[in-house]
């Protein structure tokens, strides 16, 4: 696979188990990601970087990364797949990964076979992101559990509808970049 894969938080329990998966997923590389500098210059070889988050009973430590990638300055990184590895079901942690911009959460089980399904959900496909002062992801305007607030301008109401398709060969490709404003009453 001509992508390749940071893995972010602790760098034992979940964090070295969810190296030792993706090491046999097929990447280009993996690696424990260490700063936006280093990814950037990644995403100048590797068409497509997906960032995998392990679990963490702190996931306000993974919002720095998520809005660091999310609201880069380079395309390639800021519509990286980011992908959370949740043990647990759990509600908050579901939430809080949909309103910082993940592309997805995984809960357990991590087989090798229902991982790289969700990662081809990633790619060669037309995605919908959502773009607001607070929020850039995907567009999940209107989906239970998602803090409207965060998803829509609340002194303006403006957005942008961005439309996208992830290619392993050719990267990430803008198909269309709407703007909304409100019409004037």
């Amino acid at each position: 696979m001509r992508a390749y894969a940071y893995v972010v938080g602790p760098e034992n329990g979940p964090g070295t188990a969810l190296l030792d998966l993706a090491r046999g997923l097929g990447f280009a590389g993996v690696s424990p990601f260490s700063t936006m500098a280093q990814a950037e210059q990644q995403t100048r070889a590797t068409p497509v970087c997906f960032f995998l988050f392990a679990a963490t009973e702190n996931l306000e430590s993974l919002r720095s990364v998520a809005e660091a990638v999310r609201f880069s300055s380079a395309r390639r990184l800021r519509f990286s797949p980011l992908m959370y590895f949740a043990e647990s079901p759990s509600v908050e942690a579901i939430t809080g990964c949909l309103n910082m911009g993940f592309d997805d959460i995984i809960t357990m089980p991590f087989t090798r076979k229902r991982v790289l399904e969700r990662m081809a959900r990633q790619v060669g496909q037309n995605l919908v992101y959502h773009e607001t002062p607070n929020y850039f992801g995907p567009d999940r305007r209107g989906h239970a559990g998602v803090d409207q607030r965060r998803n829509n301008s609340p002194s303006t109401g403006q957005f942008r509808r961005l439309e996208i398709v992830r290619s392993l060969t050719n990267g990430i490709n803008v198909l269309r970049d709407d703007h909304f404003a409100p019409e004037a009453v």
